[in-house]
């Protein structure tokens, strides 16, 4: 079965999916000024620099129809979002956490449940205590259903570039009194990011990759989350040039021929444990033995739970992507 990763959110692929949807992990947060009694933050907002201090509840996150206060320091929080347990425990609320949803499997020590945030039971949810639940692209009907149960929802949707990917981060601190630990978790990650980019090799003008989401042949393009990784190392995607690209979201279906006539330097697999792909497969495909990628051993093989979430870790893809950049160059 083929996993539906969180980037894979466009219409035309939901509609043409019945598969279960995967969510990832990492986080991360751009710094913004801790909010004081009643501070705002746009949800999913992006990054500011400054010196954050501790939140003062209540904090209201967000403006408008989308507002949420949260009263005070929440004791009981449930994440139905692989990628924002992470960035609760590595912004050290994973003592507050107390149910996470069945897809998030790191870290070990999050309280995991048979909770699905894609067959949601907000009944099931509430049974928790929760003082604050957060989702991540949940059925706006489902967040109505939490809503109704008095429960404070805050929704962080998959972020389409880093900054997001910090504010994100940001707004957790204040939701859940950590501002300071998101703060620097920020600052790190930026700092780590920026230093992967500075020691990677810029590769030859036009090198290629091609990132495999799955078996059928879904990749990402350069205008993706993924893709502006791969960019900011100086690498570009075949998927650019596909027909349909940029109505399927940045993320076309190709297919093994067009592949093969691309000849991309590089592939990378994010479907190694969905869908059991590997170097001596990719390989021993029809046809691709005549790809650069394949006579330059420059196949490299991702975790895929790293791979499909925008939390902290995504600082582990980057260095991934750059350390084979590095132990295969292309002339």
């Amino acid at each position: 079965m083929r996993k539906v990763r969180w980037w894979q959110a466009p219409a035309c692929l939901m509609a043409a999916a019945t598969l279960l949807a995967a969510a990832g992990c990492s986080s991360s947060d751009g710094p913004q000024p801790a909010g004081n009694s009643s501070s705002t933050a746009p949800a999913g907002g992006g990054s500011s620099t400054g010196t954050v201090a501790e939140a003062v509840f209540p904090v209201t996150l967000g403006t408008g129809s989308t507002a949420v206060t949260i009263e005070k320091k929440p004791a009981r929080i449930v994440s139905l979002s692989a990628t924002v347990t992470e960035d609760l425990f590595a912004i050290g609320a994973g003592a507050q956490v107390v149910a996470v949803d069945k897809t998030s499997t790191y870290p070990a020590s999050a309280p995991r449940t048979a909770l699905d945030a894609y067959q949601l039971n907000a009944e099931a949810v509430a049974a928790y205590r929760p003082d604050l639940v957060v989702v991540s692209g949940v059925a706006p009907a489902q967040v109505t259903k939490l809503k109704a149960l008095k429960l404070a929802v805050v929704d962080e949707p998959a972020a389409t570039d880093l900054d997001q990917v910090y504010g994100q981060i940001t707004e957790l601190g204040k939701a859940t009194g950590n501002a300071a630990a998101a703060q620097a978790l920020v600052a790190s990650m930026q700092q780590k990011i920026a230093g992967i980019v500075a020691s990677t090799p810029k590769p030859p003008a036009g090198a290629s990759y091609y990132y495999e989401l799955d078996q059928t042949y879904y990749s990402v393009t350069t205008s993706t989350f993924v893709g502006q990784l791969f960019k900011s190392l100086g690498l570009t995607s075949i998927a650019d040039a596909a027909k349909g690209a940029a109505a399927a979201g940045g993320y076309p279906q190709l297919n093994s021929e067009y592949v093969v006539k691309s000849n991309p330097g590089y592939v990378f697999l994010a479907d190694t444990k969905c869908c059991g792909q590997s170097a001596a497969k990719v390989s021993a495909r029809p046809g691709w033995s005549v790809l650069a990628a394949v006579k330059g051993g420059r196949i490299e093989a991702l975790d895929d739970d790293i791979a499909s979430r925008w939390g902290p870790r995504v600082v582990d893809l980057l260095q991934t992507i750059s350390a084979e950049m590095k132990e295969h160059p292309i002339s």
